[in-house]
Parts: C-alpha cells; structure tokens; sequence
C-alpha cells in the first residue's frame, strides 16, 4: 500500500497493514496453513447495502456468546490478517467471533467508497481540518450504523447467546468500539490503539470519544503497547471513565517491534501477548447466568 507525501493526515490515520506484513515478518510468528481455521463467509444489511463478514464458530450446536470485532482503516482485504489471527482463538474459548467489513472493505468493498481515499480526497480539498472532520463524520455515520446493523445480525442468529455479546476492535475499529458502546449496552468493550495515529492531528476526536466513554453503556479494557504512535487516547479515556465512575481497565504492554507502526500491529500481530489478558476481562464481565 502506498503512502501520497502530500497528504499527511490520511498517511498518518491509514493503517498500512500491506507494508507491516512484510515488515513484522521477524516479529509474527505465521502458522502452517494446514493449522488455520477458515473463516465463514456471511452477508448482512446495513440499510441498502449489503456487507460481508468474517465469522468463526467454536465446535457444537451453541448457543454461543460472541464479540463482535471491529477492522481498522487497512485497505481492501488486508483486515484478514486480524481475523485470521484472533478468530480461532475466540473459537477455541468457547466465542462466536464475527468480523464484519464495513462498506468500502474487504467483503464490503463494493458497497461504498473506501474511507482512506475519502479522508485523502477531504485533505486534498481542505487540508487537515477537513479531513479529521470527514473521519469523524464517517466514523459516527455511516461506520457507525454498519456496526450497529452487524450487532442486529448477530443478534437475530439461534447460535448466539443475545445478552452475552462483546464488542473489540483497534485502530479506526477501537474507535468504532468505543462509539458502540455508547450507543448499545455490549457485556464489554476492548480498545486497541483506537485513534493512536490520529490523537494528536484531530483534537475534535478527543472531545468526542471522552463523551462516548462517560456514556459508555459497556465496561472498557484500553491496551496498546509502549511504542504504539501516542498512549494518550487509552491512557486518557481510561482517566475519564474512572472519574465517571464506570468500569474501566489499562495495559500498556512493552515495547513491540522497533518502530511506532510496530507497537501499533501489536493489536493484530501480537495476539499471544495480550490475548489471555482481553479474554479474561470479557469473560469477568459477560459471565451473565442465563444464555439465552
């Protein structure tokens, strides 16, 4: 994936997961393709459109809980790396693990405009201002109501338990997370990384995103690790969830890989750091009782 110098802000907000393939080849340890666990391939509406996802099941009739998992800003299917990598573990604990692709990406590419040509296009027109306005629009529209049609999916299937369903994503998707979890009462949230890269060229953000955790109807877990682009956003959303009284945990994890975009893959690449962590606070806080 390829950077355009003269546009800095969507640079910055892209998650370029095609160069940090090749790049954290030393850092991810790939398993034997014979090993990987494939992936259902299902389509859900969101309004008009018609989205796809990425949906893994553990073995048996359920009915499961689930987390609902949401991608960064990568382009075309380059998300996958993410699925690939956390579904079969979820699978594995006994979770649904439902990644939709919101439109413009992935199994959603058709659906609609991808969101880094349009944060591109918005700074080619208005420079930074315009374009950390558009992502915000985009984020708590049109992303917004494509996650929430998701969770409406997810919701209608028997192999779901309906009051035991969580919501998880990094980078654009931990803003999304916590945007959800304003709007929709999920047993709990995780946030990786959300809005690392974007912290410190969009303040508007901030405003936004301290309101939706004092709102947040889900408790939070924020991780990212040390060399991640900035640890403002988990460090102060998790200050203002506490002095809200909400429910709320951190990890910073240390240092992964070498470069800033290292620390930010932590959130797909470095599963087996965090992964027991996470789970264990998903599962303290949707251990409900009844599964239906």
């Amino acid at each position: 994936m390829s950077k355009k110098p003269d546009l800095k802000f969507a640079a910055l907000v892209i998650a370029m997961l095609g160069s940090l393939g090749c790049a954290h080849s030393q850092i991810a340890t790939p398993r034997e393709p014979s090993t990987i666990q494939q992936p259902e391939i299902v389509h859900f509406a969101s309004g008009k459109l018609i989205l796809g996802g990425e949906l893994y099941r553990p073995k048996g009739e359920g009915p499961f809980p689930a987390i609902l998992y949401n991608h960064g800003s990568a382009e075309g299917m380059l998300s996958d790396m993410a699925s690939n990598a956390m579904g079969p573990l979820y699978a594995a604990k006994g979770w649904i693990y439902f990644m939709p692709y919101r439109r413009g990406q992935g199994l959603s590419s058709k659906a609609g405009p991808y969101i880094g040509d349009q944060l591109a296009e918005a700074e080619k027109n208005g420079g930074l201002e315009l374009a950390a306005k558009t992502m915000i629009q985009l984020l708590t529209g049109d992303h917004l109501d494509d996650q929430m049609a998701a969770l409406a999916w997810l919701k209608s299937q028997s192999f779901v338990q309906k009051n035991r369903i969580a919501v998880a994503g990094q980078s654009f998707g931990g803003i999304e997370t916590v945007l959800g979890a304003e709007k929709y009462p999920y047993c709990a949230a995780v946030d990786a990384s959300g809005g690392a890269m974007s912290w410190k060229e969009a303040p508007a953000l901030h405003d936004l995103l301290k309101r939706s955790v004092k709102n947040s109807k889900a408790p939070i877990f924020f991780f990212q690790a040390e060399n991640d682009f900035d640890l403002g956003p988990s460090k102060e959303l998790y200050k203002e969830m506490i002095e809200a009284e909400k429910t709320a945990q951190i990890k910073i994890y240390p240092p992964y890989g070498k470069t800033p975009f290292d620390g930010h893959s932590l959130t797909w690449l470095g599963s087996s750091i965090w992964f027991e962590d996470v789970f264990a606070f998903i599962q303290k806080h949707c251990n409900l009782g009844n599964p239906k």
